[in-house]
């Protein structure tokens, strides 16, 4: 057995890399792999001393061996990062020779991120690895049994502050297989150029997102900080742009902690069966939470959407989004029609799971002409244009997210559109372009190639707005 996680999972390029690992074994070494095309081989580490090391218990939770809280503090081992920039896979292996890893998905392995050192950027798009919501959802599993030690299903609340999650702890890389690896490896495929960076960089660097041109979101990206938050909305405001190829997006604001190695919402989960704090005051919508909707910033909410309520990620309805505004350049070379003409109007991602497995929207009201507006009652922009819209009815087929959990505020009274995943794009008044696809799993269709207008829209996004 054998397992471990980075101290960060973003370094420099040539930096030192720090790891922290647990094996049975007397040795290890780490083999690194880049993830673009194919697994690359990028070079490994030395070989390294074995050993076991503890796992903290749960605070809260008798007979639970595992604290999402907690730095599992396992010993450190330091090796050179690789000299080029990109997402990587670190394999932890026991013994030498031995075939690369088949796919991405598995234990005893971890990702990080190579960023470029300044002045030496790829190109004009950077790609940003959501990290801490994968640390919200990391069971810490290690594929001998379930640790169950995440945020949903074991979580710790300190005081002051609210929840607080680890970011040094063991875990899959489902997050990073599901979502990451297929759309890099289209990404790659396309010829696009692109840098990486983690939620923690964002947070930490006002001046990171200076050097490019289109910030991408990815898959499911729930937990903003203030920082994040920020430094996005100026970075559009100066003229940058950004494209969410994500949903669930800045749904939780969070706070970095313990020098950078942990975060804390104050969210309504419960502990042990109790709710330690009500109302969670880190919702970003509500006036009693973070006060600011992240509509402002996105153009759609959770709030006004849905998620898939079976397995995950499971199946789901595979009617697409009804296309609006044809003419507009994302769809330029589509041969998607809108139905103004008198025609049958068409479905973008028909016959895929494109919507879901949790999707945002905005609230709407449909025109004379029956097409649908954003009415700015929930906070979004006046220039958002909706592109493309799946009502979530009925609600056999998705939970109508009306609110998040039973425990949080309902939606405004004065929404009274039904929950509907909401593509679209709205361009800030002297300033850049925000495009929303609105769903979580818009990286997994474009990555599977399951259908080529997806594919061809997030061309046209990557190309306007990456320049």
């Amino acid at each position: 057995m054998i397992e471990g996680y980075p101290g960060r999972e973003s370094v420099r390029s040539g930096d030192v890399l720090t790891l922290h690992v647990s094996t049975t074994a007397e040795r290890f070494r780490a083999d690194f792999y880049r993830v673009a095309e194919r697994l690359e081989f990028a070079g490994n580490t030395p070989w390294f001393p074995g050993g076991v090391a503890p796992v903290p218990p749960h605070p809260d939770v008798p007979g639970e061996p595992a604290s999402p809280a907690a730095d599992w503090n396992w010993p450190a081992f330091t090796c050179a990062a690789p000299e080029r920039p990109g997402l990587y896979l670190a394999v932890f292996v026991t013994e030498p020779g031995g075939a690369p890893p088949e796919g991405v998905r598995g234990f005893g392995r971890e990702f990080f991120v190579v960023r470029p050192r300044p002045g030496a950027e790829s190109g004009p798009i950077l790609y940003k690895k959501s990290t801490f919501t994968r640390h919200a959802y990391n069971r810490a599993d290690n594929g001998t049994g379930a640790r169950n030690s995440s945020l949903y299903e074991n979580p710790v609340y300190v005081r002051p502050g609210g929840h607080k999650v680890s970011m040094r702890r063991p875990g899959g890389v489902d997050d990073l297989s599901y979502w990451d690896a297929p759309f890099v490896k289209w990404l790659a495929e396309e010829g696009y150029a692109i840098d990486f960076c983690t939620d923690l960089d964002l947070h930490e660097d006002p001046e990171l997102l200076d050097r490019y041109r289109l910030l991408l979101s990815v898959g499911h990206d729930e937990y903003w900080t203030e920082a994040m938050r920020t430094h996005a909305e100026q970075f559009v405001a100066s003229g940058g742009n950004i494209a969410f190829f994500s949903a669930n997006t800045c749904w939780w604001r969070t706070h970095v902690t313990d020098d950078g190695t942990a975060i804390v919402a104050d969210t309504d989960h419960h502990v042990d069966g109790v709710f330690p704090h009500l109302p969670a005051t880190d919702q970003w919508w509500p006036p009693d939470g973070a006060g600011r909707p992240e509509n402002a910033l996105t153009g759609v909410s959770f709030r006004n959407g849905g998620m898939w309520p079976g397995e995950w990620p499971g199946d789901r309805p595979r009617g697409g989004f009804a296309v609006q505004h044809a003419g507009h350049w994302a769809f330029a070379g589509t041969g998607l029609r809108d139905g103004a003409d008198g025609g049958p109007q068409d479905f973008l991602g028909a016959g895929t799971p494109l919507i879901g497995y949790e999707c945002d929207g905005a609230a709407f009201a449909f025109d004379a002409a029956g097409v649908a507006r954003a009415t700015g009652a929930d906070g979004t922009p006046p220039s958002f244009l909706i592109l493309g819209l799946h009502v979530l009815e009925p609600v056999a087929d998705y939970y109508a997210m009306r609110f998040h959990h039973w425990n949080c505020p309902p939606r405004e009274p004065e929404i009274t559109s039904p929950p509907a995943a909401t593509m679209g794009v709205h361009t800030v008044p002297g300033g850049g372009t925000v495009f929303t696809a609105a769903t979580t799993d818009w990286p997994t269709i474009v990555g599977r190639r399951m259908d080529p207008q997806v594919e061809r829209v997030t061309r046209n996004v990557l190309d306007r707005l990456g320049g």
